[in-house]
């Protein structure tokens, strides 16, 4: 009995030091230095399944393509204004922070979770030579999301299908 006390006990210590370092900031990762659009691209999605992109199919020997394919976001009037729309619906989202809008197509975000801090980091890119917005949305640190990243990049195209 004294076994499962103390198993039960290392796991609640285990629980809060993993709490408590999330909300110290020690799971958010690096921001990565490569963001960003290069030669028409974004980013190749991970690794590993924590993250999606619309450009996916660009790498097609990429092991995770499957897993990251995701549709990239209509316009909403022209690109320029569908980011700015993207823009004001991140604004409104719990834990989204933009880092960079400069108003000329592209606009990145950091997205923090609440108890953890983990970080993942949103890219759009309005793709004038196919007329829409790429997407890439990847988290930092570990290697599943749960489905975070879509989630949260279906959340911000239903929100953009509802904008006038």
């Amino acid at each position: 009995m004294a076994f499962i006390k103390w198993i039960v006990f290392a796991l609640l210590a285990l629980a809060i030091a993993t709490v408590l370092a999330g909300q110290l900031g020690f799971l958010g990762g690096r921001m990565p230095d490569d963001l960003g659009v290069k030669d028409g691209r974004l980013k190749p999605p991970s690794a590993t399944e924590n993250s999606v992109s619309s450009q996916a199919g660009l790498y097609p020997d990429h092991p995770m393509r499957g897993y990251a394919e995701i549709a990239p976001l209509a316009l909403s009037g022209n690109g320029p204004a569908t980011i700015a729309k993207a823009s004001k619906l991140l604004q409104a989202m719990p834990g989204v922070k933009i880092i960079q809008d400069n108003g000329d197509g592209y606009l990145y975000a950091q997205c923090t979770t609440r108890w953890m801090k983990f970080v993942d980091d949103l890219e759009l890119w309005y793709d004038p030579a196919h007329k829409v917005v790429q997407v890439r949305s990847a988290s930092r640190v570990g290697r599943k999301d749960f489905g975070v990243n879509r989630q949260r990049v279906e959340t911000l195209r239903a929100g953009l299908g509802k904008v006038g």
